[in-house]
Parts: C-alpha cells; sequence; structure tokens
C-alpha cells in the first residue's frame, strides 16, 4: 500500500505588512496542509523595517525576493507576489499556499487560486478587509494563533488563550452549517461534517476565536451539545 503523496505548500510573506513575530505559528498551521517547502519573502530590503525579517530568512530557508519602491504609493510588492503565486499554481507541484497579509489587493489572488481546486489560507490582522478574508480559504488571525501559542504560568502551566465571544454571525453560521449535513434519528451529526460546511461558506477558523479545535468552541457554545462515540468520532447535536 501506497504512502499518500504529502502537499508541497507554499508560504509567501508580505515583508511590508506582516510581523516576523507570527512566524513559528503560521509556520504550524500551515502542517495542515503539507509540508511548506517554498518559502518567500518579498519587500525592499534596504528599508531598516524589515531587519527583523532579513535576520530570520537563514533561519527558516526564507528566499527573500527584493523588490525596489520604484514609484511611491505604489506597491509594486504585491505586484511580485501575485505574479509569482501564478508562476507557482500553472507549475503544478503546488497543492496549497499560505499568504501572510492583511492587504486585500490580494482578494483577487486568493479567489484565483481557490478556481483551481488549490486551498489557500491567509494570515494577517483582525483589521484585514472582510473580502480578503472570504477569498481565502481559511483566514487565520496572527494575534490569536500568537495568544493561542501562550506564555507559560509561574507553576509552569500553558496559559490558556483568551477567548472572544460568540456573536451572532457565528451562531448563524454553526446553525445553517448543522442544519445542512445529515443527522440520525436523535439529531445527532458528524462534527467533522458541520466544520466542513461552515468552511464551504466562510473563512471560518475556530482559533480566530481562541480556541484550537472546532469541538472545543462548539463545547461553549450552549445552543450545541457535543459527544465523543467510541469510533472516537464527535457527533454534534443542536439543542435549541
Amino acid at each position: 500500500m501506497t504512502e499518500p503523496r504529502i502537499r508541497n505548500i507554499a508560504l509567501l510573506i508580505d515583508a511590508d505588512n506582516a510581523s516576523p513575530n507570527h512566524l513559528d505559528p503560521v509556520l504550524t498551521v500551515l502542517a495542515e496542509l503539507g509540508e511548506v517547502n517554498v518559502r518567500r519573502a518579498y519587500g525592499n530590503w534596504r528599508k531598516p523595517a524589515l531587519k527583523s525579517w532579513a535576520d530570520l530568512t537563514l533561519t527558516y530557508a526564507i528566499e527573500p525576493y527584493q523588490q525596489f519602491d520604484i514609484v511611491k504609493k505604489k506597491n509594486a510588492t504585491d505586484m511580485r507576489i501575485v505574479i509569482d503565486a501564478m508562476d507557482l499554481m500553472y507549475g503544478g507541484r503546488i497543492g496549497g499556499f499560505g499568504l501572510m497579509s492583511s492587504d486585500s489587493d490580494f482578494m483577487p489572488l486568493a479567489q484565483r487560486i481557490r478556481q483551481e481546486g488549490i486551498p489557500v489560507y491567509g494570515f494577517g490582522t483582525e483589521r484585514a478587509p472582510e473580502a480578503f478574508r472570504a477569498a481565502c480559504t481559511r483566514y487565520i488571525d496572527v494575534a490569536a494563533l500568537k495568544r493561542e501559542e501562550g506564555g507559560t504560568a509561574k507553576n509552569g502551566d500553558r496559559t490558556p488563550p483568551s477567548k472572544k465571544a460568540i456573536d451572532k454571525d457565528l451562531l448563524t453560521l454553526l446553525v445553517d452549517a448543522y442544519n445542512a449535513v445529515k443527522r440520525d434519528d436523535e439529531g445527532w451529526a458528524r462534527m467533522s461534517e458541520v466544520g466542513q460546511r461552515a468552511n464551504n461558506r466562510s473563512s471560518f477558523d475556530a482559533r480566530n476565536y481562541g480556541y484550537s479545535r472546532l469541538s472545543d468552541l462548539m463545547k461553549d457554545v450552549p445552543q450545541f451539545a457535543v459527544e465523543t462515540r467510541n469510533d472516537n468520532q464527535q457527533y454534534v447535536k443542536r439543542l435549541r
């Protein structure tokens, strides 16, 4: 029996618009998709502000791509990232993309990649425009990732990440996803199927709310019950 082929993942970093402090958790998340073998950071490396990124290029095997600021207020870096992403996609060797930026200019790029059936994860701040978030297969708030990575308490225990309130929009998304999947006679549905439906409608990710997994989030939603069965599969049921 042959082993399943591991996806080759490309991480493209808009160094002018992303913090190097979030690189570790971003790489951890992208491991869900496969091996991050293509790692590129783009920017004008003459800028002192990019020194921290420059220091990481050797440590993390990141290729630095120089892009001069040819005209003020025109972002040539974005154009370069888009061109390289298209080249990588049409080369046929990339099975997933990570875009580390909060720039709405990458919305058309994310849409185009997804049209090819290739997952694209966006990593940026909570201030990123909703249009870019929605264009990604998943959009993940890097600050939430950093909080999840967390520090440690004095006794050495991991401090729990702060959690965001479960708002009306999130509840509507979860209810709609639950209603759309197959349920047994008692109303239980597979958690994985509910999560898949939610992802099809949105760039939703539980980590943006301070939870490492969807099941952990669902346990804190009073409208749902969660149980784990003998097959180690988790199921969810709407209570009200």
